[in-house]
């Protein structure tokens, strides 16, 4: 026996995934978990005869002679498997786009890359393979899943690369448009009414971080949208939704950022769940919903944490003029330096700023021996060692300035630039 297996509450990308690998291994039985997203359960119901698919229950130790697994590194994501892996040692397949886990493969595809059906639409594309219009549509349709359709940090040339394939193949960006609307009804709009009015606000290493404690009831959809919705409307850095089932004893942690530098998919990784920088989560039985927020917060605040500070990005030791500074020896100093703005430190004091801009109105020759302090901006905005970078980008844009000083207590450390922003956007920074 040859099967293909996936994660636990299918996505469409773990689905196309799975579907694609049986044109890759065609004896290979394609096998769903029982938990299913809910749009992925509707596309099923209508495509039953065009994609067939068989149930974990079907698998036999004794006859697995290979397993190939897509969309998942780990095994406690794998539905069905129970003492499996103890029994047997088949050759194992991976096909995954995560950071590696627990499975330990004979043979892997494995990268970074938006989407895991990506990979195999790849292989499929290489092997000259063709497709039904419907089979590109499923796959594009994991793909613009799995990459919020090509505007997640983690999409790739190679997602790109792929979905071409696929609309030349006869994919309908119609139907998945139709495919990947999101549940979104009363129950939905209860939740985010009550995340909205008691969320929990806390300033973390120069993120804002909220944390919302919900308690559902029963099988909820569409958790992971609520999320993206409040996440959207309140604009922090990160948000974790904590959904608690008391029955069960169980809770849904959902997370969102909109700091790749702030890496929640790590932090989900941690709590026994996986995900992207931008986007995870995790099923927790039998915690209180209060110890899984102090979990986040320690994990946040790890000695270890690898978010990206203004302190990795900042430039020092940092040229700096004083306030009788003339305006004559400044002009030398931005020619002789190629910067384009100084602080003004009068002791250890930053009282102001002075830059190419300010020189309209100092250049006629009767000012050039005027001080510094009489054409400086004393109204300087400044930043702090923690901040993120995505705030030190909202205060540049605010109010349309190139440079930041950054003060420790009081006292300046160093200055960022608008180049050294967009050097860390555009993946440009020094090793």
């Amino acid at each position: 026996m040859e099967a293909i297996l996936t994660h636990k509450n299918t996505d469409f990308d773990a689905l196309a995934s799975v579907f694609a690998a049986t044109l890759i291994y065609p004896s290979a039985i394609p096998i769903l978990p029982k938990a299913l997203n809910i749009n992925v359960k509707r596309f099923l119901s209508i495509h039953k005869d065009h994609f067939s698919f068989q149930n974990t229950d079907i698998l036999d130790p004794d006859k697995l002679t290979r397993l190939i697994v897509v969309d998942a590194s780990n095994w406690d994501r794998i539905e069905g498997l129970g003492d499996l892996m103890e029994k047997s040692h088949p050759d194992i397949h991976l096909w995954d786009h995560h950071k590696p886990g627990d499975i330990r493969a004979t043979w892997s595809c494995q990268s970074p890359i938006g989407a895991a059906v990506t990979l195999l639409v790849t292989e499929i594309q290489k092997q000259r393979k063709r497709l039904s219009p419907i089979e590109a549509t499923l796959f594009a349709a994991g793909i613009y899943e799995d990459t919020g359709n090509m505007t997640f940090p983690s999409t790739t040339a190679e997602d790109a690369k792929a979905t071409a394939f696929l609309l030349e193949q006869g994919a309908d960006l119609n139907l998945i448009k139709g495919i990947l609307r999101p549940v979104y009804g009363p129950r939905q709009k209860d939740i985010l009414s009550e995340m909205l009015r008691n969320e929990r606000r806390v300033k973390l290493n120069g993120y804002v971080v909220t944390f919302n404690r919900v308690a559902i009831k029963g099988h909820t959809p569409g958790l992971s949208l609520v999320v993206d919705m409040y996440q959207e409307i309140t604009n922090g850095d990160a948000s974790f939704g904590i959904f608690t089932e008391p029955r069960k004893k169980h809770t849904i942690l959902i997370a969102r950022s909109s700091e790749e530098s702030l890496d929640v998919g790590a932090i989900m990784r941690q709590m026994g769940g996986g995900g992207h920088p931008s986007a995870g989560s995790a099923l927790i039985k039998s915690i209180p919903p209060e110890a899984i927020e102090k979990r986040c917060l320690d994990l946040m605040t790890a000695p270890n944490r690898t978010a990206i500070t203004i302190t990795d990005l900042m430039s020092y030791p940092v040229l700096t003029v004083s306030p009788q500074t003339a305006m004559w020896e400044a002009a030398l100093l931005f020619r002789e330096n190629g910067c384009t703005g100084f602080p003004v430190l009068e002791g250890e004091n930053l009282v102001g700023m002075i830059t190419r801009r300010d020189f309209r109105k100092g250049k006629r020759p009767s000012r050039m021996d005027s001080p510094v302090k009489a054409f400086m901006n004393s109204k300087v905005v400044r930043i702090t060692p923690e901040s993120s970078v995505d705030q030190a980008a909202r205060l540049l844009v605010k109010h349309d300035i190139g440079r930041l000083p950054v003060l420790d207590e009081g006292k300046l450390i160093g200055i960022v630039t608008r180049s050294d922003i967009m050097r860390y956007y555009y993946d440009l920074l020094p090793d």
